[in-house]
Parts: structure tokens; sequence; C-alpha cells
């Protein structure tokens, strides 16, 4: 099989710490050549990043790339670092699939923006599968993203003894941009997602609730250590693939300016991260807008959007622990459903039109 993994993930470049070793410390800033020539074009490199804000839609914030301050803040440095030394072990086999990968990327990148998700999610299923359709790992997930048999039903693929969907290239992207929605809709951060994404949910909530925190960095001692890697693994690949693509072939010069990669989105105006609901309460405001009902059938929170003009990004947070009910779902179980009020009566009205247009959710 054509893996581009070390050790023991079959299609994961996992950076662990016996392969990857970072200088400095993540409660120090690292340390980083701070030579001044072969330089990438920072002007270029910022005005991508104003770009990707722009892009950027009010239900999902931007992906975070290595460099971008305002994200990684004191650990940013830390971040080059590690992406310096995944450059190293790994721009060979990243160039690889960037080579082989062009179209199957176009394909991902038209899937994941159909769902509003950032075009930099596309990365994700480098680490997970090297775009390799037919990849297996040894605990049964398949596909170029790595579903797990039970997950890729739940997101409405087929999987069965005569057809596999997790290996057809649009069906499984849909369902990967489904399932991201879903974990975005509980963490609230692309990070999160990520790590979510390889361990389950679980494990990430969990973390959350022990420390009371919602960033990766406050909660990464906490997850599984292949996790904390695989989170780290996808920023750098993303980083080298977005904003290093061009150095993939020829190498990096050995006096690179690591330090270049720094951005800052300082002229863009920030909305306040809003809390997130597994660590507090709704606010008051929202709670006289909210109506709750008891559903006991599945509904596709992607079609209750469309079917009744409710904001996508309102609905998933409301509905936050949604993807648990989802998960344990059994005939008969029940979820109170939260939908703002003005939209009850239609709700009530279209419910069985909604459980038809939900049934492609194999339970």
């Amino acid at each position: 099989m054509d893996s581009i993994a070390p050790k023991a993930m079959p299609f994961v470049l996992d950076g662990s710490d016996k392969v990857i070793k970072i200088t400095g410390s993540e409660s120090k800033k690292g340390t980083v050549n701070q030579s001044s020539s072969n330089k990438p074009n920072v002007i270029q490199n910022q005005n991508r990043l104003d770009d990707r804000l722009v892009e950027t839609n009010d239900r999902f914030k931007q992906v975070p790339l290595a460099g971008e301050t305002d994200y990684f803040g004191n650990m940013n440095n830390y971040m080059i670092d590690y992406v310096k030394g995944y450059m190293s072990h790994f721009g060979g086999r990243l160039n690889v699939v960037n080579d082989r990968g062009l179209s199957t990327f176009e394909t991902m990148e038209r899937v994941l923006k159909s769902h509003s998700i950032p075009k930099e999610l596309k990365y994700l299923a480098v680490i997970e599968s090297a775009l390799n359709k037919n990849a297996r790992s040894p605990v049964g997930a398949v596909g170029y993203w790595q579903f797990m048999a039970p997950t890729a039903r739940l997101m409405g693929l087929t999987v069965s003894g005569r057809r596999d969907e997790r290996t057809d290239l649009v069906k499984s992207t849909h369902a990967a941009a489904k399932y991201l929605s879903y974990l975005y809709d509980q963490l609230d951060d692309w990070l999160l997602v990520i790590a979510a994404y390889n361990s389950g949910p679980r494990p990430v909530i969990n973390a959350m609730k022990k420390t009371g925190e919602d960033d990766f960095w406050s909660i990464k001692k906490y997850l599984p250590k292949e996790t904390q890697n695989h989170v780290l693994a996808f920023v750098a690949t993303a980083t080298i693939m977005e904003r290093l693509n061009h150095f993939l072939l020829p190498g990096l010069p050995s006096n690179f300016d690591w330090t270049s990669l720094n951005v800052t989105s300082a002229s863009i105006a920030k909305a306040k991260k809003p809390a997130n609901p597994l660590l507090s309460k709704f606010t008051e405001a929202e709670v006289k807008q909210m109506a709750i009902v008891r559903i006991k059938k599945p509904l596709d929170l992607e079609v209750v959007s469309a079917m009744l003009n409710i904001d996508r990004r309102q609905l998933g947070r409301w509905n936050y622990d949604y993807f648990d009910y989802l998960s344990e779902y059994k005939t008969g179980n029940l979820y109170n459903f939260r939908i703002p009020k003005d939209k009850l009566d239609v709700f009530l009205e279209k419910l069985g039109a909604l459980e038809r247009a939900s049934q492609n959710m194999q339970m």
C-alpha cells in the first residue's frame, strides 16, 4: 500500500517527539532562524491571510496556520519550529502527494465549499490517508477520510459487502464536511475539531471539562499522545502545502528565514469568541429566543437549516450535544431539540417532511 506514514500509524505523518524534535518549549518562545535572506514574500503571506479572513463566513472561523500570531500567541514560535522539523522529515513525501493530488484537491475543495467548510480542511485527508482511496487502517477505518463504518453510515454513506462509499471521493468528502460541521458545533475551534476527528469527541470534551478551557494548548496534555501529534501534523501539513509548497521540490535553503511566516490580522476587527456551551450556560437572551421540542427520530441539521431557513451556525451551537445523541441513538431515544421560537410552528408543521428528508442518515 502506498503510504506516507512513519511507524505504527499507517497513513499519518504524525510528527511524534521521537521523529521531530522541537527547539524551545511549549511554555517559552521557540528559536527560529533569523537570517534575512531567502524569505518568502511577506506581503504575499499577509495578503493570503487577509484573503482567508475575508473568505471566512459567520459560521466558521479560519483554520489557523503556523505564523498567524493572532491565533497562536506565545505558542507561535513553538509551532513554527514544529513545522520546520516536519518540513525537514516529510517535505519529500508531501511533494509526492501534492503532485498526484491536484485534481483530488480541486474536487475536495469544491465539495467543502458547498458546506462552507474552509478549504484548508482538505489537508486533513493528507494526514489521514495520503489521498489514497483504498487506505485501510488496522482498526478498520477506510478511504480518503478514514471513516469507521458506524460514523460513515451516520453521515449518510453506504457501507456494505457490495458497496463502500468511503472510497468515493465526492460522497465521502460530503460526509467528512458534515462530520466536521457537527464537531465544530460542539467544539467551536478547528484544532479541537481535528483532535476529535482523531480520538472521537469524548476525550476532547472530557479534557475541556477537566480544565475548564476551550483551546487546544490548554487541554493538550490531557489528550492521547497520538491525538496531540495528529493536531500538530495537521497544522504543519496545511502550513507547508498552503504557504511553502513552492519549496517542496527543491527543498528549503539552509538560511531560510522562518520568522517571515509571521503575519497578523490586527487590521481586521475580530468578534469576541462566544462562550462554549459545553463550559457555560446559554445567555439569557438566547434562552428567551429558544423553543425546545422533544424529537424521537434523528434530523439532519443541514436539512433543518435549509427547509426552515434557520441559521446553521445558531442551530449547531444551540444543539451542541446533538452528535452525542446521533452516535448513541436507539429507536425511541428522545432529544431536546432547540430551535428559535419564531420557527416553532413551521417546525411542527414540517416535522414529517424533515424526518423523511433526513432518512439518508443510517442509524
